[in-house]
């Protein structure tokens, strides 16, 4: 029961993928699927809360 919606959806999703036109970049996608682009480097400075100004209640 309530799949009915769930399919629906997913079909729709699909359909617009399959008959959407848009660009690909081929050559990029072949080199990251085959492991030639470099690895992106954890920074410690991706945390978006870092610059929070939170002072804790003494």
């Amino acid at each position: 029961m309530g799949r009915g919606r769930s399919k629906a959806k997913h079909t729709k999703v699909a359909r617009d993928l399959k008959y959407s036109n848009q660009e690909m970049d081929l050559e990029n996608l072949a080199k990251e699927l085959h492991g030639e682009l470099p690895a992106k480097k954890s920074d410690a400075n991706d945390d978006p809360y870092a610059d929070d100004k939170y002072n804790p209640r003494n």
